[in-house]
């Protein structure tokens, strides 16, 4: 007898690379490269360069990560009572849902016109998967760790993005939704 019974982390797992693969047709239809124009690549570390955004992992691959952590923090504060699996899909809902809107028009122009990001194009097709990759890799580590440890990477990790890149996730949603002319120039002189 066959039997009838279903994995339901393999259904989660087939829905993600289902929507993956949907998230890449649009993105393509949207007129995004799959990857970099410079050729196939990895990584960047070159947070104002024209690779950024472009490769598998770049600079703000770890603002992805802390979308993760936060995800889940907000879902467990706000939705306490959701299985990790119903908060899981929340989170790699919106993380696509933000991967579209970033290669929209509208923010493309957003950043150009409000932050540092002068030469931003959107992300390549391998850079938004990638991106939603790395979110998944937040929401396990907060899943998996003590609350404090996972406070502990998002301050440690916005203070190194600001140290290094004069950028971070708080900065990004800044500059996004108020732009400060003064922070636009301490950025820009880099």
């Amino acid at each position: 007898m066959i039997s009838r019974s279903r994995n339901p982390n393999l259904v989660v797992a087939l829905f993600m690379v289902v929507i993956l693969v949907i998230l890449s047709l649009i993105l393509h239809v949207m007129g995004q490269p799959p990857w970099c124009v410079c050729g196939l690549k990895f990584m960047t570390l070159d947070a104002w360069g024209s690779e950024s955004s472009q490769n598998f992992i770049d600079p703000y691959t770890i603002s992805h990560v802390l979308h993760g952590i936060l995800f889940f923090a907000l879902l467990s504060l706000v939705f306490s009572t959701l299985t990790i699996r119903k908060k899981l899909l929340i989170s790699f809902l919106l993380e696509i849902g933000w991967e579209l809107l970033e290669n929209t028009p509208l923010i493309i122009n957003r950043y150009r016109s409000a932050t540092a990001s002068l030469g931003y194009t959107g992300d390549t097709i391998l850079n938004s998967v990638s991106d939603v990759l790395f979110m998944l890799v937040g929401f396990w580590l907060a899943a998996r760790l003590p609350w404090k440890w996972t406070l502990a990477i998002l301050v440690l990790s916005e203070f190194l993005m600001l140290l290094v890149y004069r950028d971070n996730l708080t900065l990004n949603i800044l500059m996004l939704i108020t732009p400060i002319d003064a922070v636009r120039e301490w950025q820009m002189a880099r």
